[in-house]
């Protein structure tokens, strides 16, 4: 016989036992854990902005905002690639122009004119106007660079003039001179005085020629101009107008592209009170020679 003890409890099947839900490994489950997803859904925005701590707000607003932000920068990006290729494309542009400069510059074709500035003149000037002088003859060896016909190179040379050239190659360029330039002679040198004397040494450089035997003669400037001042141009002014005439074979048009404005000059039959001050040139500021 067998016999319970009223402490027993029954038995209990197990099939029946609901079994309690286990989550996720990770922990996560079915649930939206991502911030942004839940704060753009709409649903408890406020529990779940006051939920988390103000760390987690920043973060969030943060990564909202660059979400928002894409599409301006791609635009911005897109900005720069435009930008960089602009550049690109002006530094061909620039290169391509330089290219072309030099071109133009090989097709210059040299004159074999030869002009000459007699540095001899130093003891009659006072050292101011010396160094006006050396300024001059630094603007000359610019143009003469710049020219698309440009005698022949500058150099400075302690030998006079005249045990360089022959005698008859020589024309002494001065404005006493009753011998007017028609035309330039390019196998001949001609020479500029280089001498900034305020008109203190009159007709220097022409008795200078008669004095060597050398020919002389002056720019047919009386025959296109009407000047206010005396007809002297520095020597500077005298190396332009020669190196204009070789380019443009016109007197006229190369006096006016050269000829300073304080000389108020206008074309000749045209000076009157309105248009005696005219100028087609440009201007400077160099102080006169005893040349032209």
């Amino acid at each position: 016989m067998s016999s319970e003890s009223p402490t027993d409890s029954p038995e209990v099947p197990m099939e029946n036992t609901p079994f309690p839900e286990v989550p996720d490994v990770e922990g996560k489950g079915k649930s939206n854990d991502n911030p942004v997803e839940r704060l753009e859904a709409g649903s408890g925005k406020e529990e779940c902005l006051e939920s988390m701590s103000k760390r987690q707000r920043k973060k969030l607003l943060k990564q909202k905002q660059w979400e928002e932000q894409k599409d301006l920068r791609r635009q911005k990006r897109k900005e720069k690639r435009q930008k960089r290729k602009l550049e690109r494309q002006s530094k061909l542009d620039s290169s391509s122009e330089g290219n072309d400069r030099k071109c133009m510059r090989r097709e210059v074709v040299p004159s074999t004119l030869r002009l000459i500035v007699d540095c001899s003149f130093d003891d009659l000037m006072v050292l101011k106007d010396v160094k006006k002088l050396h300024k001059q003859i630094q603007r000359c060896y610019a143009e003469n660079r710049k020219a698309f016909h440009p005698v022949q190179d500058i150099q400075i040379r302690t030998e006079h003039y005249s045990e360089l050239i022959k005698k008859e190659d020589l024309v002494y360029l001065t404005s006493d001179s009753p011998d007017v330039l028609r035309e330039l002679d390019e196998k001949k040198a001609y020479v500029i005085g280089g001498l900034v004397d305020h008109n203190h040494h009159k007709g220097i450089t022409y008795r200078k020629a008669i004095e060597q035997g050398i020919g002389h003669a002056q720019l047919p400037l009386g025959n296109f101009v009407k000047m206010n001042s005396r007809k002297v141009l520095a020597v500077n002014h005298v190396f332009e107008i020669i190196l204009a005439y070789l380019e443009k074979r016109d007197w006229k048009e190369a006096f006016f592209s050269v000829l300073p404005q304080r000389k108020g000059a206008v074309p000749l039959g045209e000076a009157n009170d309105s248009s005696r001050h005219a100028l087609c040139g440009k201007e400077d500021e160099d102080n006169d020679s005893d040349s032209s």
